[in-house]
């Protein structure tokens, strides 16, 4: 067996660059000896110093110390944190200004992978507050013995750690404004060494905390987290397990909701269902994906990862007939329920892996006018072949992640005969790297 060879030490001294680019995941990106160095806390434009954190064979790492000659983009970032915690990486960036990068990410995504590029250009969409907007996350929770107190939030950037937070502001205030007092609270729990994660989860009506335990509550536990429940308007629930353990610590379960105005809609989902984060910019997505999809009183639609109809809906109360499908069987059974809740019933709704053969699924036996697609950020891949032997003739396909899309939209172009028609993005995560976007096919 071969020696370890030892780890290079990593130069002290700041070093100075230009940044040529911005990185997918928020990094500036400069090239030191032809090498990429990518700089947390740089952008682009912008004359730097920076010391390195990380050295590879194809690229290197580094933090920004000294901001030379800054861009006009750059703004003071709002939360104290920003330095440490990589819940955000743009902070220091104009919202405008991460809005435009995150296009040019779709775009470079399509050009390099899909080898497409569309033929309209859709304004992006964003909300008026770029703030406070975030309504599920998982916060880490932590007792340090060396510190002596609990922490409670995101994860120190690219660090196993939690960062030593007092607020968040991306998190919507009823919780971001929490973090200290849930934190005093866990420290006071007789198990405060066994409560890993808080995840949570805010209706248009009420916030709800799930505390995970890995160790049986004292009764003056119970009553503690009660009480912090009743003291500042949280529903708390507890998981003792897996996701099928989480229960209300108090009482019956509670179901939250989220309103879709323009469509006299209420849409109930239970704590962990999968919702969208960001309730405003949802209904923003909707009604663009709406406008794109264009469904008439005679079409029939097929709405493939379905969740618990937060597109099925909206699209029902426009068309003949809409199908959706679902892996999750309990987000299908509750898709069902909401949609009978709401007086609709040109819905059906189908449990199916769309990852797996398909060949035996009864709807496929149907013909359908437009589909919607919103995958999980895989993709949709494994799908794509059906959508034309189903006579389907639009599709607007709503992404989290620009690779798959990119890579599902060269698909769809050269392999099925559709038209990549518009595509844009959408600011679902406001200064962080995630880029949500809409695509519109035709054939």
């Amino acid at each position: 067996m071969g020696r370890r060879q030892p780890r290079k030490q990593l130069p002290r001294d700041p070093v100075q660059a230009k940044i040529e680019t911005l990185s997918h995941d928020g990094r500036g990106v400069t090239h030191i000896d032809g090498k990429a160095v990518f700089i947390h806390g740089a952008l682009p434009g912008e004359e730097v110093e920076f010391i390195y954190t990380k050295k590879q064979r194809r690229f290197d790492e580094g933090n920004a110390v000294t901001i030379l000659k800054a861009s006009p983009d750059r703004v003071e970032p709002r939360c104290a944190h920003f330095s440490i915690c990589g819940g955000c990486s743009l902070q220091h960036q104009s919202p405008q200004a991460q809005i435009a990068s995150k296009q040019q990410t779709l775009f470079d995504a399509f050009e390099r992978i899909g080898k497409v590029q569309p033929e309209r250009v859709l304004p992006p969409l964003t909300t008026d507050d770029p703030w406070g907007y975030r309504r599920k996350a998982r916060l880490g929770v932590k007792y340090v013995h060396k510190k002596g107190k609990v922490l409670v939030g995101f994860r120190e950037r690219g660090s196993g750690f939690l960062a030593d937070l007092e607020k968040c502001h991306v998190l919507h205030p009823r919780v971001g404004e929490l973090l200290l007092p849930l934190a005093g609270l866990i420290e006071s729990l007789s198990i405060r060494e066994q409560v890993p994660q808080i995840e949570v989860a805010i209706g248009d009506h009420d916030s709800l905390l799930i505390f995970r335990i890995l160790a049986a509550l004292t009764a003056e536990d119970s009553d503690r987290l009660i009480e912090f429940g009743k003291t500042h308007d949280q529903i708390i629930y507890i998981q003792e397990g897996g996701p099928d353990t989480v229960k209300p610590l108090q009482g019956e379960p509670h179901e939250l909701t989220y309103a879709l105005p323009d469509y006299h809609l209420e849409v109930y989902f239970q704590p962990n269902d999968f919702t969208q984060v960001n309730s405003e910019l949802n209904r923003l997505m909707i009604g663009r994906a709406m406008q794109l999809l264009q469904p008439e009183p005679e079409d029939s639609v097929l709405d493939l990862f379905c969740g618990l109809g937060n597109f099925t809906m909206p699209i029902a109360r426009k068309a003949r007939e809409v199908v959706g499908v679902e892996g999750d069987a309990g987000l299908v059974e509750r898709a069902r329920r909401n949609a009978q809740r709401n007086g609709i019933s040109n819905t059906r709704y189908f449990t199916a892996n769309l990852y797996e053969s398909l060949t035996k699924e009864p709807w496929l036996k149907s013909s359908f006018d437009k589909a919607l697609l919103d995958p999980p950020r895989s993709g949709a891949l494994e799908v794509l072949e059906h959508l034309p032997k189903l006579g389907i003739d639009r599709i607007v396909y709503v992404s989290c992640y620009p690779g798959t899309l990119a890579r599902d939209a060269g698909e769809l172009v050269h392999k099925h005969g559709y038209r990549l028609r518009a595509a844009g993005v959408m600011d679902m995560f406001p200064h962080t790297s995630h880029v949500e976007s809409i695509a519109l096919f035709e054939r």
